[in-house]
């Protein structure tokens, strides 16, 4: 081998050397700052969240939210109802991800059904707790470790409780017990079924559907959620 190839060998050599060492500081870094910045993901089975990823973003934003937390049984089962309805339908079923709902979702996304999304509520949840909005690889791989952590360390019914505190209701409401007030006057737990019901159906699109707004395309899901609550009165033994 001439002199020439051996000292570009061993340059490529060195430049292999340098660029793993990199890769593996870099991997290292990014675990070490995981690992300090990972939430207590087992704490939220006794101690409620006291801020949450979507209203710490709209608090740093300027806007004023309103946010009252309430616990389980101080929420409506017909708003329970809706949400699983509406969301997650088999909730209680599954270990925090649906394929069934998400194959379904396809389906009806290409018939023209843009309404219900495919993420489980734990997804959700885990979102909405500790993550952004954006959909890049890392990210949903956070949600997806989250989840199962969720699932893991956390009953349903708490699971439920959580979601149902910190999901978006319409600008700048978070939770059931906030929007229950604002838009009706009355406790989240003196919901009834249509109230519930139109909650249920701002979800998708907080910002522009919610209680009070007049869109064909939001009172057609509402009217869906209720034909959907009826079917499914089994959910009651459940909650």
């Amino acid at each position: 081998m001439s002199p020439r190839h051996s000292t570009i060998r061993r340059i490529l050599r060195r430049t292999l050397v340098a660029v793993a060492l990199t890769a593996l500081a870099a991997a290292g870094g990014l675990g070490a700052y995981l690992a300090i910045t990972w939430p207590d993901v087992a704490a939220l089975a006794r101690r409620n969240p006291a801020d949450t990823a979507f209203i710490a973003a709209a608090r740093e934003r300027g806007v004023v939210v309103r946010w009252t937390w309430v616990g389980y049984d101080g929420i409506s089962d017909d708003l329970k109802r809706a949400v699983l309805v509406a969301e997650d339908i088999n909730f209680f079923s599954h270990h925090g991800f649906d394929t069934g709902e998400l194959t379904n979702a396809v389906r009806e996304a290409l018939e023209g059904d843009r309404l219900r999304g495919a993420s489980t509520l734990t997804q959700q949840l885990a979102k909405n707790l500790w993550l952004s909005p954006s959909r890049s690889p890392l990210r949903k791989l956070k949600e997806a470790i989250l989840t199962w952590q969720l699932e893991r360390h956390l009953s349903k019914r708490r699971i439920l409780e959580l979601y149902l505190n910190v999901a978006q209701f319409g600008p700048r409401i978070f939770g059931a017990e906030a929007a229950a007030r604002s838009y009706f006057g009355e406790r989240a737990a003196e919901l009834d079924q249509e109230q519930a019901a139109e909650l249920a159906a701002s979800l998708p699109r907080p910002r522009t559907w919610h209680p009070g707004v007049e869109s064909r395309g939001y009172r057609r899901y509402v009217a869906r959620i209720m034909r959907r609550m009826e079917r499914a009165q089994w959910l009651e033994r459940l909650l």
